[in-house]
């Protein structure tokens, strides 16, 4: 009989996150568990089910599964099955009384790294923060203590493949006899039966909690940057390390600064006569208000630098700047008097001597108009 889609017996689509994966394989495995569940299929359902989620949780068994589906990628010379195989290293080797490469189901393995995405104002990635933060994330059963057997009862050796996880099938080939080897059915690879699984975990030994983890952001974190906070993650199987978690980080925008790397950007709009005459105007910096001295004849869109107000590096190596443009503003609307002066003033200036301009913005429009 075929072997049903793998998603299929999750009830998810193939675009399905590995949060939807374990969600599904959590509601269905409590639906289904012979414990609970005292249907005739039931069991046979839930194996189905397990069966699925081991390879869809796994990256690596995942990407296989995407690629090749319940077929062996490795099947080939006239149809003899080499599955469970590493290469032709392991096929010679069983030919000359090897055995092929394998991993030990109880060895320690390091748990799953998470990610977590935090958002931050300008301000608090600017200068950095000390914050609390609450993860999904799976920790041991405290009902079995992370053993999956049921209290006052104990997790065995798989006697069909002696806790190698592994069973030894013979062939014969027209190479002769052969060994393959593949996961022991029994146990599903793992080289422990569970006789009498924990209600409260369903054998897993893993329960989904909500953990609390204080998490220091460093002064200068940018957009998109992210942090290790290391052992943080899933915990480990076997006793092994537990995972990383990553935190990702999103920066809310300003209404006023623009940040590029370590330096701030901001326009500050002057007046003409503050332009023409020079005057000295206040700034906001992400360090408080300072002093800009506008000299006299400033042309709009100059800029002006303040060394050391910008943002610290990330990496602790100095300060960023801050970059004021100026923008002289043309009013909208003027009063009579306004008008009557600015007429005056216009009278006396005159049109600019394009001749006396050797240089600068007025030389280039002499050359324009030459050019038409």
């Amino acid at each position: 009989m075929s072997k049903r889609d793998y998603y299929e017996v999750l009830g998810l689509s193939k675009s399905a996150s590995k949060d939807e994966i374990k969600k599904a394989y959590r509601k269905l495995s409590k639906q289904y568990h012979p414990d609970i569940n005292k249907a005739d299929d039931a069991a046979d359902k839930f194996k189905e089910i397990k069966e699925a989620y081991e390879v869809l949780s796994d990256e690596q068994k995942k990407s296989h599964y995407d690629q090749f589906g319940h077929t062996d990628p490795n099947q080939g010379f006239g149809g003899q099955d080499f599955g469970g195989f590493g290469g032709f290293e392991d096929i010679f080797s069983s030919f000359f009384g090897g055995g092929g490469r394998r991993r030990d189901p109880n060895a320690p393995r390091q748990g799953a790294d998470l990610q977590y995405t935090m958002t931050l104002s300008f301000e608090e990635a600017a200068f950095g923060k000390d914050t609390e933060i609450e993860i999904p994330r799976e920790e041991d059963c405290d009902t079995c203590k992370g053993s999956g057997a049921k209290p006052g009862t104990k997790v065995e050796t798989c006697s069909h493949c002696h806790g190698t996880g592994q069973l030894n099938v013979e062939q014969n080939t027209a190479f002769g006899r052969i060994v393959n080897r593949r996961a022991c059915h029994h146990c599903q690879g793992t080289g422990k039966i569970i006789p009498h699984k924990c209600s409260t975990c369903g054998g897993d030994g893993k329960v989904q909690k909500r953990k609390k983890i204080q998490v220091k952001v460093p002064a200068g974190i940018d957009d998109g940057q992210q942090l290790r906070v290391t052992g943080q993650g899933e915990p480990g199987i076997n006793g092994g390390p537990a995972g990383d978690l990553y935190v990702v980080f999103h920066v809310r925008s300003h209404e006023f600064f623009e940040r590029d790397g370590d330096d701030i950007y901001c326009e500050m709009p002057v007046t003409f006569a503050q332009a023409a005459l020079g005057d000295e105007i206040e700034v906001p910096t992400l360090h408080g208000k300072v002093k800009l001295k506008i000299p006299a004849g400033t042309q709009t869109s100059t800029r002006f630098r303040l060394k050391g107000k910008g943002v610290p590096n990330v990496r602790g190596y100095g300060q960023g700047d801050q970059h004021v443009v100026v923008l002289v503003v043309t009013p909208k609307k003027l009063t009579e008097k306004q008008k009557d002066l600015l007429r005056e003033f216009s009278d006396i200036s005159g049109q600019p001597d394009l001749d006396e301009q050797e240089d600068g913005f007025f030389s280039k429009v002499k050359r324009a108009f030459k050019d038409r």
